[in-house]
């Protein structure tokens, strides 16, 4: 039987957008431990706290989950957009910390962060559209938006002034096909928070170039140094911000994949330039957050008492002194700052320092070979020869793991 050439291909978007997936990398980084090594691994890696006793999300946050899927009430499809319950608690919460009131209105529920990310670039699809990103950053937002056919620009954190943003960069990268910057704060990864005179500043100049503000807060309120977590919705008359956040990080429940999307845009410029419903549109075509998730939102965000937080925030700030110490005694690492929030900091290999070691990817490999400690590779993060560090862990396990870093540094170093 004769057959024509097959039709299907490779997608080559897909192929390069999933160069910049964190979890695709980190298997390839794990893949080298020794399963002879009867020492646990310790995960330096990624920004998943929850397996440690010492991080477990607060009884009202269980209990609403129980309450809400034992009642029966729940087992529905949500509707479009989230729960009304969810949305208007959501509003509330927020609006805490706003000049300002969020209406229901002004919240969608998502499934989690990162589809409050791809909603949002979905929305901002257009022929020739660019956006602009933090380099170091979350590369989830470099991954989708080449899905979406947007073309990506890096503007500089620049660590020499606690990874500012390079505002004068932002400027000269922006042009007439410019939709939109993103900012994470506080920072992943590097562990940066951003004071309220920069947010200001960021402001103005996102308003001078007429482009949207995404404002990613997925680790708002964790933080422990000189500086207060500042929503930027606060400048939301200054310009039009979409603040993406959820209950992973501040409630150590990433599994529960709750997040959310807020427009903080009191003059209502999203609203009459047709992106409101571009969001709707969006949303229609995804799948909606677990319905009794949603359901419980309420009593977690309502009824969560301070005490939760001032425990997580004192290990948390306990951690990161840890680390930072640490690390900045060996040789091999320079260029450290101390966080001051989310549960990373960035560190910068300096080869020169080690033999035998190429690499970021090469070093990440042969630690996880050698000592059964997993770093994530800063390429991945566009910081080639940088690692960052995970330092959300179990105290005793920092310290095994941070033990580990140490020997395996010492044991590599240039022979003097």
């Amino acid at each position: 039987m004769t057959m024509k050439e097959w039709k299907f291909k490779e997608n080559q978007n897909l192929k390069t957008a999933s160069a910049f997936s964190i979890k695709r990398v980190l298997d390839d980084v794990k893949n080298n431990v020794n399963p002879s090594d009867e020492r646990p691994v310790i995960p330096f890696s990624h920004g998943d706290p929850s397996s440690f006793s010492c991080f477990r999300t607060t009884q009202v946050a269980e209990d609403a989950v129980v309450d809400a899927l034992c009642s029966a009430n729940f087992n529905g499809y949500a509707p479009k957009g989230g729960a009304l319950q969810a949305r208007r608690a959501i509003a509330e919460y927020l609006s805490i910390n706003l000049p300002y009131e969020l209406s229901t209105d002004d919240v969608y529920v998502t499934l989690g962060a990162k589809q409050a990310i791809e909603i949002v670039l979905s929305s901002l699809r257009r022929p020739g559209a660019n956006i602009l990103l933090p380099k170091p950053g979350y590369p989830a937002y470099d991954a989708l938006s080449i899905l979406n056919h947007i073309e990506v620009r890096h503007f500089d954190l620049l660590q020499e002034k606690t990874w500012e943003v390079d505002l004068e960069g932002v400027e000269k990268l922006a042009d007439d096909k410019t939709v939109a910057m993103v900012i994470i704060n506080p920072g992943n990864p590097c562990g940066n928070v951003f004071t309220h005179a920069h947010l200001q500043k960021i402001a103005e100049t996102a308003r001078r170039l007429g482009i949207l503000v995404i404002a990613d807060e997925a680790y708002a309120h964790l933080t422990f140094g000189r500086n207060s977590f500042v929503p930027m919705g606060v400048f939301g008359s200054i310009v039009p911000i979409l603040t993406l956040g959820s209950l992973s990080k501040r409630w150590i429940v990433p599994g529960w994949r709750l997040g959310w999307i807020a427009r903080n845009d009191p003059d209502g410029v999203l609203k009459e330039s047709g992106f409101v419903e571009c969001i709707k549109r969006s949303l229609g075509t995804n799948t909606e957050a677990a319905t009794f998730i949603q359901a419980a939102v309420p009593q977690i965000l309502e009824k969560t008492t301070d005490d939760f937080f001032v425990k997580i925030i004192d290990i948390l700030r306990k951690d990161a002194d840890t680390c930072y110490e640490c690390l900045k005694e060996i040789s091999c690492f320079t260029c450290l700052q101390k966080p001051e929030g989310s549960l990373f900091l960035m560190a910068k290999l300096d080869l020169s320092n080690l033999e035998g070691i190429n690499d970021d990817m090469d070093f990440c490999s042969k630690l996880a070979k050698e000592e059964s400690v997993i770093l994530l590779p800063g390429f991945v993060l566009r910081m080639k020869n940088w690692v960052r560090v995970t330092f959300a862990i179990e105290p005793s396990a920092l310290e095994d793991g941070l033990a580990r870093i140490k020997a395996f540094c010492e044991r590599h170093a240039t022979k003097q």
